[in-house]
């Protein structure tokens, strides 16, 4: 979940439990239970607890439900595989992936095609349960049986601790952005994409006043096996922009330096799509030193420095399956991921319709200098400063309304 914890879980966790795994669960009752969990495709969590956004503390519900997506308790759920699916107690659902096997797009496909066949195809009666019949030849659930010695139970004790120490430390924060959408942006000829990420480049600058590195997640799809590519989103132009708009800087000039690191942030997308990407190629060759035995200071100081930004969008890509003016209930949250620096910041957003957009902040409590909630509100102010900038350009008519006015009519 967290990269910046790799080395640290490694002696803490998975060195002694994998001594315990191989003298203990490499034969017998204990092996053969193990490998039928490791053969499936997937593992399914019956919670017991209860969640969703509704209720006296909406705010809070939503980020208590997807900080119980990202670690539940953490010994109901199976990060090795694939995919958990989590069911709740009230019948709310969620889903953890496990990223190494494929990235959030392939996983969103999957999630997205569900909800939907469930919902609107498959159906439920009217006292809850599922329509059609039954499948009679379906085998029934047997119960895995296992043997656990003490000293099994005791590293069982000192991971379960140390994992939720770790939990404990990662602060969630999601909220829905409704004050405009791609719809209102692409009347000002802005990509939405670049607009959400100079927004959290002028969020990090107010936040921790300065810059940082930025991870933004760029598909290489257009490849055979292709994953993902990074694009360094925090450019020179970006940068410029930032600065002019906190001096107070001329409109004219904010919006000319707003323009010019738009299309940098494009440029560099399509760079990073199409192969022309660093980090991947820096990356192998790392690799191949190690396995060279070269040693390269250039190398390991370039792969060492911290994202303190990390970002992603999660796509939607079958809008057809659902039709949100009719059924604004399905609406997706998106997903999220913890931070992958100690004092940084991880950052998820979904691009919902025309109007709306979903934001994940992750940080870690132990981090005085982060804090998901405030930074959550300088993404809110820094959205609305950049529209705002960028209206105060457009032709006066019925496509180009203050944020304000388009959240009265949401």
């Amino acid at each position: 979940m967290m990269w910046s914890l790799t080395a640290f879980l490694r002696v803490s966790l998975r060195v002694p439990w994998a001594k315990i795994r191989k003298q203990y669960f490499s034969s017998g009752i204990n092996k053969r239970s193990l490998d039928i969990i490791e053969r499936s495709a997937f593992f399914v969590t019956l919670d017991d607890e209860e969640q969703g956004m509704k209720g006296d503390d909406p705010v809070g519900n939503l980020d208590r439900y997807a900080k119980s997506i990202l670690h539940g308790k953490c010994y109901d759920r199976w990060f090795d595989k694939s995919f958990s699916i989590v069911i709740y107690k009230n019948g709310k659902s969620g889903l953890n992936a496990e990223h190494s096997w494929a990235d959030a797009p392939t996983v969103a496909h999957l999630w997205e095609y569900t909800l939907a066949t469930d919902a609107f195809q498959l159906g439920y009666t009217e006292d809850g349960h599922c329509k059609g019949d039954v499948d009679r030849s379906l085998p029934l659930p047997q119960k895995l049986t296992w043997d656990i010695p003490s000293e099994v139970q005791a590293q069982v004790s000192v991971s379960l601790a140390v994992a939720q120490a770790l939990a404990d430390d990662v602060d969630c924060h999601v909220f829905p952005f409704r004050e405009f959408g791609k719809g209102q942006i692409k009347k000002l000829r802005v990509s939405p994409d670049a607009l959400i990420q100079i927004g959290l480049q002028l969020a990090y600058y107010r936040d921790r006043g300065g810059f940082c590195l930025t991870y933004e997640a760029s598909m290489t799809r257009l490849f055979r096996e292709g994953r993902t590519e990074t694009v360094r989103s925090c450019s020179n132009e970006s940068c410029a922009f930032v600065k002019a708009l906190e001096a107070g800087e001329a409109g004219e000039q904010c919006r000319r330096l707003f323009r010019q690191a738009s299309e940098r942030h494009q440029n560099l997308y399509r760079m990073a799509m199409t192969g022309a990407g660093i980090d991947r190629h820096l990356f192998c060759l790392y690799v191949v030193s190690k396995y060279l035995g070269v040693d390269s200071p250039f190398l390991k100081e370039v792969l060492s420095e911290p994202w303190r930004l990390s970002t992603s969008q999660t796509p939607v890509q079958q809008m057809e399956l659902f039709d949100l003016k009719n059924n604004p209930e399905f609406i997706s949250l998106g997903g999220g991921f913890g931070p992958v620096a100690d004092d940084g910041y991880g950052v998820s957003y979904i691009i919902v319709g025309e109007e709306m957009i979903n934001f994940h902040v992750s940080s870690k409590h132990s981090c005085s200098e982060t804090d998901s909630h405030r930074f959550g509100r300088q993404i809110t102010k820094a959205m609305l400063d950049i529209m705002t900038v960028l209206s105060a350009d457009a032709k006066p008519s019925s496509s180009s309304k203050s944020p304000t006015q388009s959240k009265k009519q949401l």
